[in-house]
């Protein structure tokens, strides 16, 4: 005899509707929950946006005003900046913002942005401050990735190194002392590392010539908050 067939009962209907609005319920309070958490976040974002501009622009600030003399000027640098476009005097191959420090309207110090693209393990940013007459008021490493304990002495958290550059200029240092003692230059290197005192030193040299190069531009970009990009070929022939 043949066994016989098993047989498949069907569900009876209300038990199909009843898992039918299980999943339902399921599928209603996940995007329920996706919602209200989309929502946390959004709210959350808009309440923090202002802060965390703020804390940003304090931030900034504070770096600014460490290398410019407080007191010898009257406006907030932070509306006062300008952006200069790729420039290799500088190591930009981007756009680079700079700020100027008013004294009634006028001109006091240019704060540049330098870049060191020859340092030990990556290109080293800095910001510098120069008096109408080119020379050096302050000199601050702000993003580098240098050896802990032997390059990253550039920090000024971590030693007084650059301010070595303090009150050096193009007409009281000769170009042949733009150097670190190692190679014959005036600069102390730092205990074993050569490479990344001397790449700032050379950065900080060319940042000199550029600003003696453009100071007339730089005059002129200082009459509005924030002016159009100073192209290299708009600089050509402009006496210093």
């Amino acid at each position: 005899m043949s066994e016989p067939e098993e047989r498949i009962e069907a569900k009876p209907p209300v038990e199909q509707d009843s898992l039918l609005r299980s999943m339902l319920r399921s599928a209603w309070g996940l995007s329920l929950f996706a919602i209200i958490t989309a929502g946390f976040i959004a709210l959350t974002q808009v309440v923090t946006k202002d802060k965390i501009i703020e804390q940003i622009k304090q931030a900034r600030s504070k770096a600014l005003l460490e290398i410019v003399p407080v007191g010898q000027f009257d406006n907030n640098l932070l509306d006062n900046a300008f952006w200069l476009e790729a420039e290799a005097q500088l190591g930009l191959k981007e756009a680079g913002e700079a700020f100027v420090a008013l004294d009634q309207g006028q001109a006091r110090y240019f704060i540049l942005p330098l870049v060191a693209p020859d340092g030990y393990t990556a290109p080293i940013r800095l910001i510098m401050s120069v008096d109408l007459s080119g020379t050096v008021i302050g000199l601050r490493v702000i993003e580098h990735k240098e050896t802990p304990g032997l390059g990253d002495k550039i920090d000024i958290k971590k030693s007084d190194w650059v301010r070595l550059f303090e009150g050096r200029s193009l007409e009281n240092t000769p170009e042949s002392a733009w150097a670190v003692k190692k190679d014959g230059g005036e600069f102390d290197q730092l205990t074993g590392a050569t490479i990344t005192p001397r790449a700032i030193v050379n950065a900080v040299y060319k940042g000199l010539q550029y600003f003696s190069a453009h100071k007339s531009e730089l005059l002129a970009a200082a009459g509005t908050s924030v002016a159009s990009p100073l192209t290299s070929s708009s600089a050509q022939g402009v006496e210093p």
